[in-house]
């Protein structure tokens, strides 16, 4: 059974949503709230997040947007901490879906999303896979578009540094089309090279970077195409 917890300023939206999800057999709604603050509220709040020691939740659906015009970003680090982020909110901003991920949320979603695609994004985070809108991949590929050319130049390694430990040219390229939602074969094929050598190339990337799932992937290359095109 899945552990959910639904936060959003609108009453009507999180009735919506729990409604959606108690047509799943495998999902059960732990807590309701209104903002980041009532989810506290439901919760034991502790040194490493407002869940530490708290309710059990497998994963929290936030509202990007509570009570003003400004995104919840400081919110999502300290609950990614303490469980699995997915983020729903009816902005489609990149600067909004980019800062979601990179804060630690393991997916985006916009409000215009189906039952299906929620159920499924629920599933996804929960197993700790990375789901986002179809909509919005358009978004990740320009923002990772940016540290890329075309052809033999397509992607320039950045700067190693404390925060950029160095990858191959050919890890880079790999980083970036992991995150672009490549599978490794598709990547092979687009490479030269075989599936065996992609995955050799994950491996290489994970243990340098130090990284989990395919979200800590993401936010990799959404960091390093950052600082490759920062003047």
């Amino acid at each position: 059974m899945i552990r959910v917890a639904i936060v959003d300023d609108h009453p009507v939206a999180r009735r919506g949503i729990a409604a959606t999800l108690a047509e799943a057999a495998d999902m059960t709604v732990t807590v309701s709230a209104g903002s980041p603050a009532e989810l506290a509220d439901h919760t034991a709040a502790g040194a490493d997040g407002p869940l530490a020691g708290g309710a059990p939740c497998d994963v929290v659906i936030l509202d990007l947007y509570h009570d003003g015009d400004q995104p919840c970003l400081a919110t999502i680090a300290p609950l990614s901490r303490a469980t699995r982020v997915l983020v729903m909110s009816a902005s489609a901003r990149p600067q909004d879906v980019v800062g979601a991920i990179q804060a630690g949320a393991m997916g985006y979603l916009t409000k215009h999303a189906g039952a299906e695609m929620l159920l499924a994004a629920v599933r996804t985070v929960a197993s700790g896979g990375f789901a986002l809108s179809s909509e919005l991949a358009d978004i990740l590929q320009a923002v990772l578009g940016r540290a890329a050319g075309r052809g033999a130049a397509e992607f320039t390694a950045v700067t190693p540094g404390p925060g950029n430990p160095a990858l191959s040219r050919r890890e880079d390229e790999t980083l970036t089309l992991v995150a672009r939602g490549l599978t490794h074969a598709q990547i092979a094929r687009r490479m030269g090279v075989t599936k065996a050598t992609v995955d050799t190339y994950v491996e290489r990337i994970r243990a340098k970077l130090h990284l989990g799932n395919k979200a800590d992937l993401t936010r990799a290359a959404l960091q390093r195409a950052g600082e490759a095109t920062r003047p």
